[in-house]
């Protein structure tokens, strides 16, 4: 079963799961119009065309049917955590949480939140339940999920009528769970963003508090310092939650999309196509020399051969994006 992206996978659906790896971007989970689904998709970003294939004979037990889940990617293998939906079928490794407001709101089977791994290794086609140690956080949906060598960190998302500020990481080879205490945090919240700028260094940005409040603010986590720091930023009257956010080859991030207001409100919801731009770490002295080269391009374009070939191959993308955003 394919489809051509820009159309439905399956039908339409919200709260999938989507990471990105080696070019190809999978998509697991969501809410549609008949319920929670478990089936995966991959979009080849380097094919001829873009089309969606669904995922299929896959060996192992996959995940419980569910939405709003995190990933963390590690060797070739999408790791998911949590989530939020329909009672598990099978022997599913963690806790589950009943919402028991679920079936009267939604007219359908219990739904709750969960916080079992999943694991996918690519190489095999096969899922798998690893068995953890340590401090297992509570289960939630709508966290945030980041990837820092081989750990795997997860902040805040809603457990019940709670939004969590707690953030823990799991090493990823010997699923040993660690919970970080921090003196200073962040404010309770799901649907934010939680994205890696640097091997020390994780962004939060926006997200919904228990008090049903749209938030703009922006953190930085220290990993070996273990401590957030307020992040100032120009775009405090610009609230987000339930946005996609990534990182950029120069320390910034990019956050697209998202809702400005409450979400489970009865206004209509002020969704974004608004592009944020953090340019959060520092430019590199090979960055801030690569803009002069494209600034005086026309006095120095004749000597750019001399220059090393990765060089030179970084600054004729560099000019091909110029290019191409000037068109």
């Amino acid at each position: 079963m394919k489809h051509v992206a820009g159309g439905n996978l399956h039908t339409s659906m919200s709260g999938s799961c989507g990471t990105c790896l080696d070019g190809v971007l999978y998509l697991f989970g969501g809410h549609h119009a008949r319920g929670n689904t478990n089936r995966i998709y991959r979009l080849p970003l380097r094919a001829p065309s873009l089309v969606w294939e669904e995922m299929r004979d896959l060996k192992g037990l996959p995940p419980s049917s569910k939405d709003k889940l995190g990933c963390w990617v590690h060797k070739n293998r999408l790791i998911f955590f949590g989530g939020y939906g329909y009672t598990p079928q099978g022997s599913h490794r963690g806790t589950f949480e009943t919402d028991e407001t679920s079936s009267l709101m939604w007219d359908s089977p219990e739904r709750g939140w969960n916080n079992h791994i999943h694991v996918l290794d690519l190489d095999t086609s096969a899922w798998s339940q690893p068995i953890t140690q340590g401090n297992t956080p509570s289960p939630r949906a709508a966290h945030a999920c980041a990837t820092v060598g081989n750990r795997g960190y997860v902040f805040g998302g809603r457990f019940k009528n709670y939004r969590l500020n707690d953030l823990y990481y799991i090493n990823l080879e010997t699923w040993e769970w660690h919970e970080m205490s921090v003196p200073q945090h962040p404010v309770g919240r799901s649907w934010h963003s939680f994205t890696p700028v640097s091997p020390d260094h994780i962004f939060l940005f926006g997200g919904f508090t228990t008090e049903r409040e749209t938030l703009s603010d922006a953190w930085l986590y220290c990993v070996s310092r273990n401590d957030w720091k307020p992040f100032k930023h120009s775009y405090t009257l610009s609230p987000r939650l339930w946005h996609t956010a990534c990182s950029g080859p120069d320390g910034e991030v990019f956050v697209f999309g998202g809702c400005a207001n409450n979400l489970l409100s009865h206004q209509r919801a002020a969704h974004s196509n608004e592009l944020l731009i953090f340019n959060v770490q520092p430019k590199s002295l090979v960055g801030f020399c690569m803009e002069a080269v494209l600034q005086h391009r026309e006095r120095l374009s004749s000597h750019w051969d001399c220059l090393p070939k990765h060089l030179l191959h970084s600054l004729k993308q560099r000019m091909s994006r110029v290019n191409t955003l000037g068109s």
